[in-house]
């Protein structure tokens, strides 16, 4: 039922089959106070980036292994069906799960956010701390949502109960509603900007609340195909180190998902040789930015040979990672471009990732290449497009919907490990049918 099961409690208390806790706050106090309510989109965000348990993680790891960028090094078996794949993949999957379930949790704090924080009066929250909070919540709903629809045809767009299941909404009124919370985000803190209050005691550190809201913007408006927006919205994100939006970690309680689940000896995941991409230029500087190039490892079931990751926003358990990596905005606007016609400013913006140095990066990536210099025709800027977000936006979760949107080799039904992905959706998670039946669709077929 899409349920975010002990959304508050994770946040103030543990989730308790037993006993309840007379010191712990109730869900009534947590979301009718001040304190409370801050607490929770402060929680919101630590839950969305956290190890091991958090959203972050299973949007890179479980379609990274979905779309072959990653290899599994592991005997479990959980990624080992995920990185077979096709229909033999079962809904008991607990990867698929994962993605699915800490999506919804993170919607339900943000729900609980937008819902209550209006009823406090000013005295309780000035206005440039309401609009900051609001803004917020909006925000990570509208990424989970986004996220949601690149793994499954349909999601609900709010947490329902088993008294009254949430309904399931087709991937357009997904993206609809994931739009309306965005623009609504930039309406609150360009309407009323967020005081320094919220920036240094509710909004996470490293993270640009205005240029996530743009950047996710364009991403999504590129996926719902209003290609002129996406061109706008990514125009209004600056290619420049002030536009940098991070999630930050510590080398304690808050460590780098990504290191744990990649880098770190016993990982359960390697990267892909050369990304998993054929035909890679082997003079791209970015080969050397993310991985160092010895095949060391091969997937335990696959045999595919991996890399080891060195990016250093992976390098280390106290790295930030990137919330968006500013090239996605000049691919966007080369896709959009190149999908309106408009070849020789999609051109443009191709060479603008090409020939970037990586000193000239805020995030260090740069290819060094030379310009462009294939057909000026729609389908050869388009496969040249795909090609750049692979490398690009490599770990970034969205290798698999970009797979659909450019109409790459669909995945076969039997298992083939050299497949370019063995999935176009997931399966809905059983936990789910079994909790909604009457609203749960049929399972997609591949």
């Amino acid at each position: 039922m899409a349920t975010g099961i002990c959304a508050i409690s994770l946040i103030f208390s543990s989730c308790s089959l037993d006993y309840a806790n007379p010191n712990a706050a109730t869900e009534a106090q947590v979301l009718s106070t001040r304190e409370g309510l801050l607490g929770l989109a402060i929680g919101m965000q630590q839950f969305y980036a956290a190890n091991g348990t958090g959203v972050l993680e299973s949007y890179i790891t479980r379609s990274g292994v979905t779309a072959r960028e990653l290899v599994v090094t592991t005997t479990f078996q959980n990624p080992l069906d995920l990185e077979v794949g096709g229909s033999a993949l079962p809904t008991e999957n607990g990867d698929i799960l994962a993605i699915w379930q800490r999506s919804y949790r993170v919607i339900s704090m943000a729900d609980n956010i937008l819902s209550n924080v209006p009823k406090l009066t000013d005295v309780q929250l000035p206005p440039p701390m309401r609009s900051g909070t609001l803004a917020l919540a909006s925000l990570y709903k509208a990424m989970c949502l986004g996220h949601l629809v690149m793994y499954f045809e349909q999601a609900p767009i709010t947490v329902g109960t088993l008294a009254a299941p949430a309904p399931f909404r087709n991937r357009a009124d997904v993206l609809a509603e994931a739009l309306r919370l965005l623009d609504d985000a930039a309406r609150q803190i360009a309407t009323t900007a967020p005081n320094t209050e919220f920036t240094t005691t509710v909004l996470a550190r490293g993270l640009n609340l205005s240029t996530t809201i743009q950047a996710m913007r364009a991403r999504f408006l590129l996926m719902a195909g209003r290609n002129a927006d996406a061109i706008q919205a990514a125009t209004a994100v600056p290619q420049a180190a002030a536009s940098v939006s991070n999630f930050t970690f510590d080398a304690q309680q808050n460590r780098n998902p990504i290191f744990l689940s990649i880098v770190q000896a016993g990982s359960s995941y390697a990267p892909r040789d050369f990304f998993g991409v054929a035909g890679l230029d082997t003079n791209d500087q970015r080969l050397r930015f993310f991985m160092s190039l010895n095949a060391t490892r091969f997937g335990n079931a696959s045999r595919l040979p991996a890399d080891n990751l060195v990016a250093p926003f992976f390098a280390a358990v106290d790295a930030s990672i990137p919330v968006f990596r500013l090239g996605e905005m000049l691919l966007i606007r080369a896709e959009a471009n190149a999908r309106l016609g408009n070849l020789m400013a999609a051109v443009e913006d191709i060479n603008r990732i090409r020939t970037k140095a990586r000193t000239a990066d805020p995030h260090g990536i740069g290819a060094a290449l030379p310009a462009y210099s294939g057909a000026m025709a729609a389908e050869a800027v388009l496969a040249e497009i795909y090609a750049q977000r692979c490398v690009e936006l490599y770990l970034t979760g969205m290798r698999m919907e970009d797979a659909r949107r450019f109409g790459r080799p669909a995945p076969p039904t039997m298992p083939v490990f050299t497949s370019e992905r063995n999935r176009n959706f997931y399966p809905y998670p059983s936990l789910e049918r079994d909790n909604n039946r009457v609203n749960t669709p049929p399972d997609p077929a591949i």
